[in-house]
């Protein structure tokens, strides 16, 4: 059950904040930059108003979200430190004396509260009408780009996950004393039952719980706290061999990741306005429009676009033409082909610098050709890309493209220079050189996102987890680069 109104704490300890709580500090100006409410309005349909037993606000818990993504904790340790951090108190609006939540509603807030997918774009929505209040974005220039985070499972069973962490608790143990080799629970056989890991770990956590030794080795409890979530979620998250939803993607042509990747729009003041997150195989380009479209919806507009090769296909030049939107990508030569074919889901990989087919495989070889019968205007070439036929027999979507007994797949594209004659020109201007400059901001923000807030690798699994982590991640970032912009601008 919710409260229809935000209740406020009062104590006579308050002005101990004053006090403790430099006005400078990060979290005191985080605290007051934005109204919260916003938070309980949006969750309020995910509560009952009437049933139940009272729940906690829900501002609180997300506010609880924001210091995990600043300080990198796990749930039991950022209540842990709320509990005698009097900065974290005074963020999470809590009178001095009051008693900090238990872990576990961290869990069930995102799990039962956090799951709507428009989340991660209503916050960044704040942020830009914050922005805006404070009269800090001077264009409608949205710079392009999206970075991959990895899957916390990494295509491993449940049982291994479990093992390695148990291993890791094990080391820090061994490091204490080395004689507690013997009194271990004892680790489970080779049978592959997922149960008898599950209570293996169980049994390894409450044995260091149990010591009040142990309480004061920091890296130790920092790793039992990590086996102890994962062994809570396994029915959830880990009860796959794998992340469902996770996908192999390509950051070369010869290094691979598997998880996830964030589409993200950011402006020249590197305030992020728009973000998407996809499976790891997915096209960079062929998410233009919908980061234009979202960030429109979350109030900013666009009229220049700045990207890498991947957002220069023919079908996103045309569509900025048609939108009097000024394109800043240059052209890749492979990506830019008329491709009737490309509609069934072969498309070009600029980080690999070929085509992927339907089932997220590269081409193995590349052949080139020009049939004078093709070439319309006399300068048309032929690509034809091969694939690897042992992948195409296994593959679960062979059915329609590769057919059975044959001995080569392959994909021809047709290259026709005329089609981008105008927009070869464009890029050869000093205007497209110099705007191109820009574009080194949004790899600085993903650097900053995966380095600092832990984007590198996923905190949870599913798509739904993957957005509510880019959710809280990305509205916090926002938060604090406002706060950043405004004490330049005070300076």
């Amino acid at each position: 059950m919710l409260d229809s109104q935000i209740k406020m704490s009062t104590s006579s300890y308050q002005q101990l904040y004053d006090l403790i709580v430099d006005e400078n500090h990060q979290l005191r100006k985080l605290h007051d930059i934005i109204d919260y409410s916003f938070v309980h309005e949006e969750l309020r349909h995910t509560y009952s108003e009437n049933m139940g037993r009272k729940a906690v606000e829900p501002i609180v818990l997300f506010k609880y979200l924001m210091l995990k993504v600043i300080y990198e904790l796990s749930d039991v340790d950022v209540v842990k430190r709320s509990k005698t951090d009097m900065a974290f108190k005074f963020f999470l609006d809590m009178a001095p004396e009051e008693e900090v939540i238990d872990p576990s509603l961290l869990t069930k807030f995102r799990k039962l509260r956090l799951k709507d997918e428009k989340l991660l774009n209503q916050l960044l929505a704040r942020t830009i009408i914050l922005a805006k209040e404070k009269d800090l974005l001077k264009n409608h220039t949205l710079i392009v780009d999206s970075t991959h985070t990895k899957s916390r499972y990494n295509k491993k069973s449940a049982r291994t996950i479990l093992l390695e962490q148990a291993k890791k608790v094990r080391r820090q143990l061994y490091q204490i004393d080395e004689n507690l080799r013997d009194k271990l629970p004892t680790k489970p056989t080779n049978s592959g039952v997922l149960e008898d890991t599950i209570a293996y770990c169980e049994k390894l956590v409450e044995f260091v719980e149990k010591k009040d030794e142990f309480q004061y080795a920091q890296k130790l409890m920092e790793q039992k706290n990590l086996l102890k979530e994962f062994t809570l979620d396994h029915t959830e998250a880990l009860k796959e061999s794998y992340d469902e939803d996770a996908r192999v993607g390509h950051k070369s042509y010869d290094e691979s990741f598997f998880g996830y990747k964030t589409h993200i729009g950011m402006t020249p003041e590197r305030i992020i306005a728009v973000a998407h997150v996809t499976s790891g195989e997915k096209n960079d380009g062929k998410q233009l429009k919908d980061l234009i479209r979202i960030s429109e919806e979350n109030g900013y507009g666009v009229d220049e676009i700045i990207g890498d090769a991947a957002y220069s296909e023919r079908e996103n030049i045309e569509y900025a033409k048609e939108n009097d939107i000024i394109l800043i990508s240059k052209l890749n030569r492979a990506i830019t082909h008329s491709n009737k074919k490309s509609k069934i889901g072969f498309e070009f990989n600029k980080d690999a610098n070929t085509y992927q087919c339907p089932g997220g495989h590269l081409s193995i070889k590349k052949v080139n050709k020009r049939p004078r019968q093709n070439a319309v205007d006399g300068k048309g070439d032929v690509e034809t890309y091969f694939f690897d036929v042992e992948k195409c027999r296994e593959c679960s979507l062979r059915k329609g493209c590769y057919k059975d007994g044959a001995n080569t797949k392959s994909h021809s594209i047709s290259l026709k220079s005329n089609t981008h004659l105008e927009y070869m020109v464009f890029q050869e201007t000093d205007f497209f050189k110099e705007r191109a400059k820009e574009r080194y901001k949004i790899e600085a923000k993903n650097s900053e996102l995966k380095h600092s807030h832990g984007f590198e690798v996923a905190s949870g699994s599913g798509l739904v987890g993957m957005r509510l982590q880019s959710a809280v991640t990305m509205f916090t970032v926002n938060l604090k680069r406002i706060l950043k912009l405004l004490d330049e601008k005070e300076a």
